[in-house]
């Protein structure tokens, strides 16, 4: 899952939000330093991506990806999720999606200070370009994995996944409609447990 499904899993809390966000620039214990709401936040943001690594819905999606992607794979899914999440949004809240974005930007930008300082960098550039809005539209995600293409280390072209996810529309969103509601039981199920 991507920026904006760890957002939507966050649910009400502030903190948990803001950690959930920033987590993958905090490695091992270093969460620690950082307040009990964010630690949870990080610690959900762990949670929802090794559910999901693991999960064979997913596992099956990523086969679909690996002849042109292989190890990559798991990177274009995560962003091919999210893309369904927002072009479907209406079915998983009842907030609109843009009014949740601004939101979350809101957030994002009122805590600015406490993020990491790669995240301090990116954010600004997410917000002006709208990203997370954005995931809703076939432009927007093949704009995104041809930015990310960028920043691997490898050569692979990651746009190539919208054409597989086109291809398999179907799979994916039936797929997606199973997960996400399993994840989201288990991501309320991790919260509880660790509040």
């Amino acid at each position: 899952m991507n920026y904006l499904a760890h957002l939507y899993l966050s649910g009400d809390n502030q903190q948990i939000l803001i950690g959930n966000f920033m987590a993958d620039s905090i490695k091992g214990n270093q969460y620690l330093k950082y307040p009990k709401g964010i630690q949870n936040g990080i610690l959900l943001h762990r949670f929802i991506d090794s559910f999901t690594d693991a999960h064979s819905l997913i596992i099956e999606l990523k086969q679909l990806m690996y002849d042109d992607l292989h190890h990559y794979s798991g990177v274009a899914i995560d962003v091919l999720l999210d893309h369904i999440l927002a072009k479907n949004w209406s079915n998983y809240s009842r907030i609109k999606l843009v009014d949740f974005v601004q939101s979350c930007y809101n957030i994002l930008h009122d805590n600015y200070e406490i993020l990491p300082d790669n995240v301090k960098q990116f954010l600004p550039i997410m917000i002006k370009h709208d990203w997370l809005y954005n995931y809703r539209t076939i432009e927007g995600i093949t704009l995104i994995l041809k930015q990310m293409n960028n920043r691997l280390k490898h050569e692979v072209d990651l746009s190539k996944s919208v054409y597989i996810m086109q291809k398999n529309i179907q799979l994916f969103e039936s797929h997606f409609n199973s997960f996400i509601a399993e994840l989201n039981r288990e991501a309320n199920q991790f919260q509880s447990n660790i509040n």
